[in-house]
């Protein structure tokens, strides 16, 4: 998972796990039960951290970037899915938080990034978690 602080990777990984949602601030990257790797904001917000979700990555079979469907600004640039050689995926959380305009931005600024499928969650109300999770597995 790679996406900017607060755009809810720890939340999604939580309810992709059927865990209770506990906010908590990702510091390094995590490892849960071998399955989801959740990576800190600040490795995409500052980009001499960036290297780190590249060697990250490495050992990923699927990059899930993450974008908030409340947020208003977009963390990726266009085709920055082409630095991965891995299948990359788009993830909209946080879609209780915005109207449908915003939602549709989320998803085309994942596009742009390089995602070839996007999905829309809501980590509180479990919106869209089975089908991510389907495909995930």
């Amino acid at each position: 998972m790679i996406g900017d602080v607060g755009c809810g990777k720890t939340s999604l990984t939580q309810a992709l796990m059927g865990n209770e949602i506990q906010y908590k601030k990702t510091q390094a990257v995590e490892v849960v039960d071998n399955i989801i790797f959740d990576t800190p904001g600040e490795y995409l917000e500052r980009t001499q951290m960036r290297g780190a979700l590249m060697i990250t990555s490495a050992d990923a079979e699927i990059i899930g970037l993450v974008q908030a469907a409340s947020e208003n600004r977009d963390m990726f640039p266009p085709c920055y899915a082409g630095a991965f050689a891995k299948e990359v995926i788009g993830i909209v959380t946080k879609i209780d938080e915005a109207d449908e305009k915003r939602i549709k931005i989320a998803e085309e600024w994942l596009r742009m990034a390089g995602a070839h499928k996007v999905f829309k969650t809501s980590s509180l109300r479990g919106d869209g978690i089975r089908e991510l999770a389907d495909y995930l597995e």
